[in-house]
Parts: structure tokens; C-alpha cells; sequence
């Protein structure tokens, strides 16, 4: 039983640090907003990636 639960308990928070990542990512790239970026600072680092100049 308690291999059971260690079991859900791991694949549970597996899952929530992919869900994490993947969701930065969208947020990244702009495909979704939660209306607060100042949570992950995505939309700084947006900003600060469109100021710099690559070439």
C-alpha cells in the first residue's frame, strides 16, 4: 500500500515540474499569459531580449 502511494506521489511531482517547465516555455515565446508575469519574470526577460540587439 504505501509503495502505492509513494508511487502516485512521485509521478505526481514529476508531472507538475514538466507541466512548469513546459508552461515557462509557452510563456517564453508568448503563446500563453496568466496576466501576471512578474511570477516567472517572463515577460522581463522578453523585454530585455528585444532591447538587445543580436547580429
Amino acid at each position: 500500500m504505501t509503495l502505492i502511494k509513494n508511487l502516485f506521489a512521485s509521478v505526481s511531482i514529476f508531472f507538475a515540474g514538466v507541466w512548469l517547465v513546459i508552461r515557462i516555455v509557452l510563456e517564453y515565446f508568448g503563446f500563453i499569459s496568466d496576466g501576471n508575469d512578474r511570477t516567472t519574470g517572463i515577460k522581463d526577460l522578453r523585454d530585455e531580449y528585444k532591447k538587445v540587439d543580436y547580429r
